[in-house]
């Protein structure tokens, strides 16, 4: 089985991680391929960045020319996994509906922490149109930039646990979800300084990814992700 997980930004450090974190749940016999996009922003903070995003991601997956079983879209609360829905015949998991689904089995209810406060509302539509919204008890930011996650993990993880503690005494979380495909990893720190279960999207996303592979299912074409008609497309891909 191989797995292409996709990076929605342009930072390759930042991609060498998600797909570490990747392999470290990946069955035996399950090949995991990390992809970065060909343009785009270096970090997705915010709408503009996250819609580049989509289409970036889009272009670089289908600019693989190997063969792979499943598609994970390693971006917390971006857009553009509908898109990759429609466009690809194998399963596609995005990763802030992958953890938020598995917090769900874990808990009443769940927090995401995440990087900078103008993700909070990205986060939250998303959470939304997942229909995962309802048991989410708060989306709180932990005041890092994406690329300061990397830069300065000791204070990331600090930052991190302020906000998940808080989360858990005063919005009555059970479960905290890492909000950041950057904070890969974190998870096991996190989950010893809180004391509740913490779930990585990106971890998550592979093991859902690999029952449906196993299963045997797919995304639905038979209405809202059917595949796009034929109609000529001008300019694509943005990147040579």
């Amino acid at each position: 089985m191989r797995i292409l997980i996709v990076n929605v930004n342009t930072t390759e450090s930042m991609t060498d991680t998600i797909a570490g974190q990747a392999r470290s749940v990946a069955s035996p016999g399950t090949e995991i391929v990390g992809l970065t996009p060909r343009f785009g922003a270096e970090s997705v903070e915010g709408n503009f960045e996250s819609y580049l995003a989509a289409i970036a991601v889009m272009d670089r997956v289908l600019a693989y020319d190997q063969p792979y079983d499943a598609v994970i879209q390693a971006g917390y609360g971006e857009h553009g996994r509908e898109g990759l829905q429609e466009l690809l015949d194998v399963p596609v998991v995005d990763i802030t509906e992958a953890a938020a689904s598995l917090a769900m089995l874990l808990g009443h209810c769940y927090s995401v922490v995440t990087t900078l406060d103008r993700t909070v509302p990205l986060i939250e539509d998303r959470l939304k149109l997942a229909g995962v919204f309802e048991r989410c008890a708060s989306v709180r930011a932990s005041g890092m930039s994406v690329l300061e996650l990397e830069e300065q993990p000791e204070r990331a993880i600090e930052a991190i646990v302020e906000q998940a503690a808080v989360a858990v005494a005063q919005d009555k979380a059970e479960v905290i979800c890492l909000g950041c495909g950057g904070m890969a990893g974190l998870d096991q720190k996190i989950r010893d300084r809180t004391g509740v279960p913490v779930v990585d999207g990106v971890t998550a996303a592979v093991v859902l990814a690999e029952s449906l592979v196993r299963l045997g299912l797919s995304t639905s074409k038979v209405r809202t992700y059917a595949t796009p008609r034929p109609k000529k497309i001008v300019g694509w891909p943005f990147a040579k």
